[in-house]
């Protein structure tokens, strides 16, 4: 082949409009991402950006808002039970999953209603 995958630069996750503080909140001041600059010529659309260890979590405005309930980004974290303990400090729900051997892991869903994956994998 003349090409190959290298990886996942960037997960996008919908959001209703105007969202962006929310999304702040959550993302960064609860989960404790990184808010990161946008591009200049990407500013004008709304939304805002998070770094998620190596790669970065997009909150994209969208006008005719569907949470996702299905589909979901899983981020991996040293620590998990530190994490869930702050989520549950925030009283945000947390669902226990334990169908994934070798890990323990959670879901959440954001603000606005996107499922989130928490896992952390056993050693």
């Amino acid at each position: 082949m003349s090409y190959h995958f290298v990886g996942i630069d960037h997960v996008q996750l919908a959001a209703p409009q105007g969202c962006e503080e929310q999304a702040r909140k959550f993302y960064e001041g609860i989960l404790g991402m990184t808010e990161i600059a946008k591009p200049e010529k990407l500013q004008a659309r709304g939304g805002v950006w998070f770094q998620c260890g190596r790669h970065q979590v997009h909150i994209g405005m969208q006008d005719d808002f569907h949470a996702a309930k299905k589909a979901h980004p899983a981020f991996e974290v040293q620590g998990l039970a530190g994490l869930r303990a702050r989520l549950e400090q925030y009283g945000v729900k947390v669902k226990d999953d334990d169908a994934l051997e070798g890990a323990v892991r959670f879901f959440v869903d954001d603000p606005f209603g996107n499922r989130i994956e928490l896992l952390e994998w056993l050693k």
